[in-house]
């Protein structure tokens, strides 16, 4: 199962095996393997050719799927839209007929005489910039002749509807300069074409949950114990090797480790780093969407090294925490999960809350950071959870993440989805006198389920209470199936903290990798300053105001292109570099300007009580360091 981070688009941070022929009539498709081949050494028109053979049909009604949505991704993505040149060919090479019934759906006449399918495909990338409902780029697909390859599969090879469960034969030709990272089974070449890899899958899902990055060799790989890591980076100017964040991966996956203990138990894990130009036609949203067992990753390749390694820590920690959940412990609708008519778990406070969770409290525990900064970033979750609509109950979202008014609150399950799971190690750690909180629940639940034996939906909270307290019944209750806001204070107040403010310095576009700005996809991505959260000083003293429109900086009219250079710039603009902006407020047109000054904003704060007492510095000390 998948699940990415999101970052806002502007953000800168045993097979048997059939021959083909006239013996294939005499097998069944339901039991052939399925041969696909990819043509990447042959790109026409920045377009790559595909070829899926299934075994013959005994029905006539035949239907081939690109999916519509793929776990984790929360969205309605039609990868269908990108499939160009559609053919379905019999055995003596002539089309069938064939009609379409959705974006991702081919339903081929006489199905028993149909051969193969043929296709095109398109990249996402080159469209991000230009679609209103664009592909999340680690979600997404890249096609760039003898230089890279981003093949998330799902975006190039479908599916016979009934047949999800049968094996795959993948052949893609490749330039010999090119080379694949990937954790998907290579077949063994001795004897074939030195211009093609083979790929082996035990069923479709195998197929989308094994991306592959194809680039000139930028490798390093490192060892977790019995874990093998494997780090590949496609730098499009060269700029990042893979032994340039090495050393910050081994470590901070190390401590991941120490972390966890033996609750993950994947043998090979891959990180799949492609760095953007962020021109037009290159990806523009910048995070990761995570598989089984590796990881794709999109960063700007404009960022220093200091903060693509920060990054890197920030994302990277919260994919690989995703082997524990979902990909152990999940329910029916992740395990069979329908790519075209997909049914939403209401767990999400779990496989994204409780993932993201993690991949803060490892770093204080393992003291990667110190507990000031754990604090702000839970204070910062408080904040930003504010923007969303802290009254919806977190499981209602979920199982309808995919409808209107929950999908805009999808961000929230990295904010208010961690902060349940902040309280709720909280509160197991004080009815259990320090020593059971959310790593022993879910070490407990992964022992009782595991990868291959998924939960019913509407069981999963009455199995956690049964596992732990009453009293977790009424946090649930209230907090996550129910409506009701929580009182951090009155959590925090039990590991002796309290809530604050204060000021703290920014950037002028971005709090870390939080923005001030955002786009409206039903206008075109115009770029408007947020509303609903605080701003900081450099848009505060030129008097701007949440909502406007930004149309000009600097006379430069602004699209969702020409603010990414801008931002860029303001990392190197001085407090006296001066600046106009004329921003659209209702219906009128306003000219703001001045010095930027030394962005600053008034922050909230999670900070010790002085004199704390013994009971609530034990627990503190049993929250993060245990």
């Amino acid at each position: 199962m998948n699940r990415m981070k999101k970052w806002v688009l502007l953000t800168f941070t045993g097979y048997v095996f059939y021959s083909c022929g006239s013996t294939k009539a005499l097998v069944t498709a339901d039991k052939t393997p399925i041969r696909t081949t990819m043509d990447l050494k042959n790109v026409v028109d920045d377009k790559v050719m595909v070829s899926v053979d299934p075994g013959a049909f005994t029905t006539d009604d035949v239907a081939f799927l690109i999916p519509k949505t793929v776990p984790g991704t929360y969205s309605t993505d039609n990868y269908g839209k990108y499939i160009e040149n559609f053919k379905a060919l019999d055995y003596a090479g002539k089309e069938l007929a064939v009609t379409k019934s959705d974006d991702n759906t081919w339903n081929v006449a006489k199905g028993k005489n149909l051969d193969k399918v043929i296709y095109y495909v398109n990249d996402t990338y080159d469209t991000e910039s230009k679609t209103e409902d664009a592909v999340f780029s680690p979600a997404g697909t890249n096609i760039l002749k003898d230089k890279n390859f981003m093949l998330n599969l799902h975006g190039f090879v479908g599916y016979f509807k009934g047949l999800q469960e049968v094996p795959y034969e993948i052949e893609i030709s490749v330039p010999e300069n090119l080379k694949p990272t990937t954790t998907l089974t290579m077949k063994d070449s001795t004897g074939g074409a030195p211009d093609v890899d083979t790929f082996l899958a035990g069923r479709y899902f195998e197929v989308i949950d094994n991306p592959i990055l194809y680039a000139e060799p930028n490798t390093e790989t490192f060892k977790l114990n019995d874990i093998e890591i494997k780090l590949s980076v496609y730098s499009p100017t060269d700029v990042y090797k893979a032994l340039d964040l090495k050393e910050k991966m081994e470590k901070m996956m190390t401590a991941q480790k120490a972390f966890l203990g033996d609750v993950n138990s994947t043998k090979n894990y891959d990180i799949l780093l492609y760095l953007s130009t962020m021109d037009s036609t290159d990806a523009s949203g910048y995070g990761a969407l995570e598989h089984h067992t590796s990881t794709t990753v999109v960063l700007p390749e404009a960022m220093p090294k200091d903060r693509l390694e920060q990054a890197m820590i920030d994302v990277v920690s919260h994919e690989f925490f995703h082997t524990v959940t979902p990909l152990n412990v999940h329910s029916k609708e992740v395990q069979y999960f329908d790519f075209n008519d997909p049914k939403m778990s209401r767990h999400l406070w779990m496989y994204e809350g409780t993932t993201e969770y993690f991949a803060n409290l490892f770093q204080v525990q393992q003291d990667l950071i110190d507990e000031t900064e754990f604090y702000q970033r839970m204070m910062d979750k408080i904040t930003n959870s504010k923007s969303y609509d802290d009254a919806m109950s977190f499981t209602t979202m979920s199982q309808k993440i995919l409808e209107k008014p929950y999908e805009k609150n999808y961000a929230n399950v990295y904010e208010k989805g961690a902060l349940i799971n902040m309280v709720l190690d909280i509160q197991l750690r004080q009815l259990s006198n320090g020593e059971k909180g959310v790593l022993w629940l879910m070490k407990e639940l992964s022992k009782k389920y595991g990868k291959d034996t998924p939960f019913e939906d509407d069981e999963l909270i009455d199995e956690i209470v049964a596992m732990t307290y009453p009293e977790i019944r009424t946090f649930f209750d209230d907090h996550v199936i129910g409506d009701k806001p929580i009182d951090y204070s009155a959590y925090l107040a039990k590991v002796g903290l309290k809530m604050g403010s204060s000021e703290k310095q920014t950037g002028y576009f971005l709090d870390g990798e939080v923005p001030f700005i955002d786009i409206d996809p039903t206008k075109s991505n115009a770029v408007f300053i947020r509303k609903g959260i605080p701003l900081n000083s450099f848009f505060n003293d030129l008097g701007a105001e949440g909502g406007d429109v930004i149309k000009s900086i600097n006379d430069t009219p602004i699209t969702l292109e020409a603010i990414r250079p801008i931002i860029g710039q303001s990392f190197g603009w001085s407090p006296d570099t001066e600046i106009t902006m004329t921003v659209q407020r209702g219906d009128e047109e306003v000219k703001l300007g001045g010095k930027v000054g030394t962005p600053m904003l008034k922050a909230g704060t999670i900070a010790p009580v002085e004199n704390i007492g013994s009971k609530e510095a034990q627990l503190r000390e049993a929250w993060l360091k245990s």
